[in-house]
């Protein structure tokens, strides 16, 4: 009984119990967000719309698999990383295979049906990708700015890219090569890589635009003149129109009348956010962002604080991830960026989304876990897959030897203040010098030391000393 009490002690003590809270908190918010958004589709004898149900279900399997995947060592799940790129074409191959497109979009078909429910396999390579992508990055840090690792890691970002493009889903096709873009941004990626990328995006633009059906050229154009394209502009002319009609404070949960007239398509799904400016207002809006924003920093700082580079890295990757989507969301929503079918994390119905975000989640829970085993005295520690009934207590000799074995194995501080780009390139260089001097310095003195035992073994062998009696009396022998 003790072990159990010792055991769920040390699992909240190293859970990320703000980062936890911040996201039930948002995702709760969202689940009645899409119950206003659906309540007016609800069938007849039903407690709650469907939408919400899928919410529920999809928060707290997610949850789950976040806390459990949280008890494996990120170095673990860093080094599964070929499982991870394997599994993430494997999916986005069968979808191509065995997909099916919703009904507005025939040429997508962007999901499986698993007979209960129907999954998007995208929103979980997005998952793989940043695990691996970080990975590589972590691999070439040192030599990141290299010409051939450049194009290596634009060729990483591009298999994704291409196999998600071509199931015909652009929109989550962007998100994958801005993470990748701010990811290597973040790992120290030279200004002049990053002009050059920007010029030959903008050169590729207008090849790209022939490559647009004239439907997804009309998404670009309703930004500048929605007067041309009705049809297209009505989906966000009537977003607005709703945003506009809560106001500031709003007009009340299961009030709003666009909202609650079904008015607006999709209202539950990419465009949530009118629901939260015409229900609660454009203060309600501000609450979700700075929600959002809040999640965001404090990812952020756990991976600054994770030991291992590649850690840091997926820090880094799910924070931009999340970010990411927030904008391009919001911005098709205030009509500022085409309409391309990007949920608002945490607050759009969707249950492959939500649930996907919470194993991202889980990983960033893993980094605090493995930080806090690494820095702060416990009473129990779980090193990665173990039992969690194990008497691993700090008195114990193997315990002692396993700290000492791990900390031998971490990055020093100062390689940890050089990744996290806190040192200059100049006391980087300086460190790698004094580094290689040493290594010239012991190299030369095991050369002398192999030099002074060649020379004993080839010396003569001393001659014999006797002592004064002994040649007094044998000296006339």
């Amino acid at each position: 009984m003790g072990n159990i009490k010792d055991y769920l002690s040390y699992f909240w003590k190293s859970t990320d119990k703000l980062l936890l809270f911040l996201c039930l908190l948002a995702s709760s918010f969202g689940i009645l967000l899409v119950t206003s958004a659906t309540w007016h589709t609800m069938s007849e004898g039903a407690a709650l719309p469907r939408d919400t149900y899928t919410m529920i279900v999809a928060v707290v399997l997610g949850l789950v698999i976040a806390l459990l995947i949280s008890l494996v060592d990120i170095d673990i799940w860093c080094r599964m990383w070929y499982i991870w790129a394997a599994l993430g074409v494997l999916l986005m191959i069968i979808v191509m295979i065995f997909g099916v497109a919703p009904s507005a979009r025939a040429d997508a078909r962007t999901w499986l049906n698993l007979g209960i429910f129907y999954f998007q396999p995208s929103e979980l390579v997005k998952v793989f990708f940043i695990t691996t992508f970080a990975v590589h990055l972590d691999s070439v840090r040192e030599e990141l700015n290299k010409l051939k690792n450049v194009l290596l890691l634009v060729g990483h970002a591009l298999i994704p890219f291409v196999l998600v493009v071509v199931s015909g889903d652009a929109g989550s096709a962007l998100v994958f090569l801005l993470i990748a873009f701010i990811m290597m941004f973040i790992a120290g990626l030279r200004w002049q890589y990053i002009v050059g990328v920007l010029a030959l995006s903008a050169a590729a633009v207008p090849l790209l635009w022939y490559q647009l059906s004239d439907f997804q050229k009309q998404r670009f154009w309703v930004i500048v003149d929605p007067d041309k394209y009705p049809a297209t502009a009505y989906q966000q002319n009537l977003g607005l129109s709703a945003l506009s009609n809560g106001g500031i404070l709003g007009k009340g949960l299961f009030k709003g009348a666009y909202t609650q007239s079904g008015a607006v398509p999709e209202s539950e799904n990419d465009f949530i956010f009118t629901v939260i400016g015409e229900e609660l207002g454009i203060l309600g809006c501000t609450a979700a962002l700075a929600l959002i924003g809040v999640i965001i920093f404090r990812i952020v700082k756990d991976g600054r604080e994770a030991i291992m580079g590649p850690a840091q890295y997926i820090g880094f990757g799910v924070a931009t991830m999340i970010g990411i989507q927030t904008f391009i969301n919001v911005a098709m929503v205030l009509r500022i960026g085409p309409v391309i079918g990007i949920t608002l994390p945490f607050f759009s119905a969707g249950g492959s989304a939500t649930l996907c975000l919470y194993i991202a989640l889980g990983l960033i829970f893993s980094i605090y876990r493995s930080v806090y085993n690494q820095t702060r005295e416990t009473s129990f520690r779980l090193i990665g897959v173990r039992s969690p009934f194990d008497d691993t207590f700090h008195d114990s000799a193997s315990y002692k030897e396993h700290v000492k074995d791990r900390s031998s194995n971490s990055r020093s501080k100062r390689e940890m203040e050089v990744q996290r780009g806190r040192l200059t390139k100049g006391s980087a260089k300086e460190q790698k010098a004094k580094k290689k001097n040493a290594q010239r310095i012991e190299k030369e003195r095991a050369k002398a030391k192999k030099k002074a035992a060649k020379k004993q073994r080839n010396a003569p062998p001393p001659q014999r000393q006797h002592s004064a009696t002994y040649e007094k009396r044998h000296k006339n022998d």
